[in-house]
């Protein structure tokens, strides 16, 4: 029966934490960023173990993309020079390994990878998190110009590429990037190893692009195969044209103590530094005739990428997909991004793959995806996307890793996921401390209640970041991604501290994260579930309705946020009543369509099948072709990656960029017409979307 072929499968899920150990021990002792030679190898190691799992194939799938990597013979740093151009102070352009990982090669240095080339030399302007706010603040209203100047930026609150991309628009001529201890260390902890602090010398690399979805900078909306046309270096997507270096926080310091210029404007621009976070720019006392000058030599090349690809073909239904990956690529050691999620991967395909050779077969095909270069931005998994176009209803990404935290469940997903989420994970036990006898969904709702209505725990929009953005943001395929994270509550640090350091290593999981790898046990529970009731379930456990509470929620939120320049409203015509109109007829359709589900003939497979289609195909009556305004690959009207933050998810993102600072702008006319051009693009999609679930005449 179902619930005993369930009950067989969960009870191997993980449950052997031992394997389990293995899987991540051997996965992170060494070095395996994309294109380097050890992770080709994994790839491999990857393909051969899922082949001796059970699957009906498992294939490597190259891309040939544009990489970037660090000079071997010219390092990256940072330097202060005098009036001479004599370098008085440079910052470090090595990480210490920790120990035990003293005598691993391979290790690049910290950078940031697709900055532009340069030595520049300026002035420093301190600008806080590098936010869109954050030079209006400088700009507007401490009058203080960035242009000419180099500045430095705190990590954290904001995708770094972001970052980036403002400090071009304010004229910058290079940018610096730290990890601030305000952001990066929990109070109370030591640094690594003897805690999970980041030492003063860790750095985070990262990719700096702003692709918005495009793919390999070269190939835009295009597999990157050998027959492809490449665009020039100079002609690509999304590729920064000033120099972008990262420190650490105890160079930082050195250069932060130094800088003249007004105090820091209030609290929220201080970090935990001892200095006084001034703005500049420039230097006082013995630096005030100092600049700051930038070395970067980092090369951008076309290198392959693998991903691995494994399948179990449906019995009933083989043209349906189900997709569950993550992403194999590392900075250095990947100890938590991206190996627990690796490995929680590697342990769900064991499972299926040993119940399938058992003589069981879903009704429709699992593809398991092993995805290549997702730190270089989302390669690997949006080439295929890009490649194999495919008819796909569902997928579910790791998210990198199978946590940022240890406090409790967080879920980003589709409206179309709540039901089954909450009702999975009511079937798991907790595996926090305290709750022994209850459900992982009374944990969750505990620690994080929705803030909308705290019956129900929280579950997040989907914005970037990980490697489900091409098949939901472009393509309109539900998705979801669940991990463990932080008390949100109490924990003011920016993500967990050593992220994308040397320091990310199997022993900092082993130590600090997970010792008994319960928690890892929890996440492929879930992950399992999820994939066998949407790969075997007779009707796709979808339910519209909760798209269409949701939709009423942002259309409400987009209105409120309209309502600030009332006056504007009716001065230029702007009205939402549209908008309102398509998500009441939306929510009616979707009751009524789950009234008609319930009455189906489960016995009539062609009945069962349209209403399938009609679940599969509601997230693509959601994408509109021609895109987002200025971000052609997204293309999905109520979720997108902020434009402010590729990190978080925006609905009605059309809308909510048209208006932002709006009352700048100096075409007030011009900018309320374009508002209410994109009311009329959601309207129109929302009721497409209402029409989509009505009866098939």
């Amino acid at each position: 029966s179902v619930s005993l072929l369930w009950t067989w499968l969960v009870g191997m899920v993980g449950l052997d934490c031992c394997l389990h150990l293995i899987i991540l021990d051997s996965f992170t002792k060494l070095p395996h960023l994309a294109g380097s030679e050890q992770n080709f190898l994994l790839a491999k190691q990857i393909q051969g173990q899922w082949k001796e799992f059970g699957l009906d194939s498992a294939e490597l799938v190259h891309y040939d993309v544009l990489l970037s990597y660090p000079s071997e013979t010219q390092p990256n740093y940072i330097s202060v020079i005098d009036d001479q151009g004599n370098e008085i102070f440079n910052t470090s352009s090595f990480e210490p390994p920790p120990q035990g990982y003293e005598n691993v090669t391979d290790i690049l240095p910290p950078y940031n990878a697709f900055s532009a080339q340069g030595t520049p030399e300026a002035d420093l302007v301190y600008v806080n998190y590098g936010r869109t706010e954050d030079f209006f603040k400088l700009e507007r209203e401490m009058g203080i110009n960035c242009t000419g100047k180099i500045v430095i930026a705190r990590y954290g609150k904001i995708f770094r590429g972001n970052k980036v991309k403002n400090a071009i628009l304010a004229g910058a001529i290079g940018i610096i990037l730290y990890s601030d201890p305000a952001d990066y260390c929990a109070p109370g902890v030591d640094p690594y190893p003897d805690g999970w602090n980041l030492p003063g010398r860790g750095v985070q690399r990262g990719n700096v692009l702003n692709l918005n979805g495009a793919g390999d900078p070269l190939t835009p909306g295009y597999p990157a195969k050998e027959y492809t046309f490449r665009y020039k270096v100079n002609e690509s997507v999304g590729i920064p044209k000033i120099p972008v270096h990262p420190i650490g926080y105890h160079d930082a310091e050195v250069l932060l103590h130094a800088m003249g210029g007004p105090a820091a404007p209030d609290s929220t621009w201080k970090g935990a530094l001892n200095v006084s976070y001034n703005v500049g720019p420039g230097f006082v006392d013995s630096f005030s005739t100092r600049k700051v000058r930038m070395h970067v030599h980092t090369n951008n090349k076309v290198a392959r990428i693998y991903n691995v690809i494994g399948i179990i073909r449906g019995a009933v239904e083989p043209d349906r997909y189900i997709i569950l990956g993550g992403h194999r690529d590392s900075w250095v050691f990947g100890g938590i991004d991206p190996s627990t999620g690796a490995a929680v991967l590697q342990e769900v395909v064991r499972s299926f793959g040993k119940v399938k050779m058992e003589g069981w077969r879903p009704k429709r095909t699992i593809i398991f995806a092993s995805w290549d270069a997702e730190e270089f931005g989302l390669l690997g998994s949006t080439e295929w996307a890009e490649e194999d176009n495919v008819n796909c209803m569902w997928r579910e990404d790791n998210v990198c890793a199978s946590f940022s935290g240890n406090y409790t469940l967080r879920v980003d997903c589709t409206p179309l996921l709540y039901k089954l989420i909450y009702n999975l994970t009511k079937e798991i036990s907790s595996p926090d401390e305290g709750y022994e006898n209850k459900s992982l969904y009374e944990s969750w709702l505990e620690k994080d209640p929705a803030p909308e209505n705290n019956s129900y725990p929280r579950i997040n929009k989907l914005g970037s970041g990980s490697d489900f953005e091409a098949y939901f943001q472009r393509l309109g395929i539900a998705s979801g991604r669940v991990r463990y994270t932080k008390n949100r509550k109490t924990d003011k640090f920016s993500n967990y501290p050593v992220y994308h350091t040397v320091y990310e290593t199997f022993e900092l999981v082993e130590k600090f994260y997970d010792p008994t790898f319960t928690k890892q046990l929890a996440i492929a529970k879930l992950r399992g579930k999820l994939v066998y009731e949407l790969a075997d379930s007779q009707v796709i456990p979808f339910d519209c309705r909760d798209y269409g509470e949701a939709l009423k929620g942002y259309s409400d939120r987009i209105y409120k946020l309209a309502k600030k320049h009332e006056g504007q409203l009716e001065t230029y015509g702007v009205s939402f009543d549209p908008l309102f109109s398509a998500v009441g007829n939306f929510s009616e359709a979707a009751a009524e369509f789950h009234r008609r589900l319930e009455q189906v003939d489960r016995k009539d497979p062609i009945a069962v099948r349209i209403m399938n289609d009609q679940l599969m195909f509601i997230e693509r009556a959601f994408i509109d072709p021609l895109g987002l305004p200025g971000r052609k690959f997204y293309r999905h009207i109520i979720f997108a990656p902020s434009s402010h933050n590729k990190y978080a998810g925006e609905s009605f993102p059309g809308i909510y960029d048209a208006m932002f600072d709006i009352e700048s702008k100096t075409d007030h006319q011009g900018a309320w017409e374009e508002v209410k051009r994109q009311i009329s693009i959601a309207a129109f999609t929302v009721q497409a979307a209402a029409e989509t679930l009505k009866e098939v005449a």
